[in-house]
């Protein structure tokens, strides 16, 4: 048995948040290509873009499912979200420039299956619990895919797991006229890589926080869905900052300094309207100071 508590009414549909949170994190992901059609990797930003767009959405998706019961569960609902996304997105980036897309579709599924053990399995009897999880796991799958290809340039998968190459020379039979011959080998380096450097965990939790945070922050009986979204854009924004300082790891140092300078820009534009619209929603403001701490004998 569950039971709904009621959020926010009113306000964009939830399916037409689905329908711009789909399109804008498939282009934003497919942006971050120019990259390979220019040469440069200053495209990548739009990676991130895309993943903060895949946020937004999973915020009201989050809303919809945790609002059957007290809200305790949105923090496992952004870890089952990411769980079920990072499936998708590794096995996705083998499809080269359709990657995007199978990871999408491979997201759907999975987030199919866990909606169906969860309800008809489990017996969790939630109405929308099927196709919340489909949702969700998309949106992990495209947040995560998105913050990638922002933090490496690339959406495929050899880009996500080579991170760079090394010379091995070994001595070859000596050739006609006793002369010295060696044989040259490229080896792919791994551990420096994005999933083998583990960076692929630090995207994976950022995501995840950022997915669960905006309707755990804004929950209760004055949530508003503007305010929500805000917020759900906000810590996008923050977490895009962090794949950018993450990215000098892996880009020149221009490319990463855009999308430094524009994660800044962002989260310090949507951190200001967020607060202007708590303002807006409570009922009286005091901007207190803090408490002063005294020692001794004071």
């Amino acid at each position: 048995m569950t039971v709904k508590m009621e959020a926010s009414e009113g306000g964009m549909p939830h399916n037409t948040l689905m329908i711009y949170g789909i399109i804008v994190a498939l282009v934003g992901t497919y942006l971050t290509y120019l990259n390979v059609v220019t040469g440069i990797a200053v495209f990548s930003f739009f990676g991130g873009i895309g993943a903060i767009a895949a946020l937004w959405w999973g915020s009201d998706t989050i809303k919809h499912l945790c609002s059957y019961g007290l809200g305790t569960g949105v923090p496992s609902a952004g870890m089952i979200a990411f769980g079920a996304g990072a499936i998708a997105m590794i096995a996705g980036t083998k499809f080269g420039i359709f990657s995007p897309i199978v990871t999408l579709i491979l997201a759907a599924i999975i987030g199919a299956v866990i909606g169906y053990i969860a309800n008809n399995i489990i017996n969790m009897n939630i109405p929308v619990m099927i196709m919340s999880l489909v949702e969700l796991a998309i949106v992990g799958a495209m947040t995560m895919l998105g913050f990638a290809s922002m933090c490496t340039g690339t959406f495929m998968f050899n880009g996500l797991v080579i991170g760079g190459m090394t010379l091995s020379m070994e001595p070859a039979a000596a050739a006609a006229g006793g002369a010295q011959t060696f044989m040259v080998t490229v080896l792919p380096e791994f551990a420096g890589s994005l999933i083998g450097g583990a960076a692929l965990a630090v995207i994976f939790f950022l995501g995840a926080i950022a997915l669960q945070h905006p309707f755990n922050a804004c929950l209760g009986p004055n949530e508003s869905q503007d305010r929500t979204l805000m917020l759900a854009i906000e810590v996008g924004f923050l977490s895009m900052f962090v794949v950018a300082v993450m990215s000098y790891a892996f880009l020149d140092m221009m490319s990463a300094t855009v999308g430094i300078i524009i994660s800044l820009i962002g989260w310090i534009y949507t951190y200001k309207q967020y607060i202007a619209l708590s303002k807006r929603d409570a009922y009286d403001w005091l901007d207190s100071k803090p408490i002063r701490e005294v020692g001794g004998d004071q």
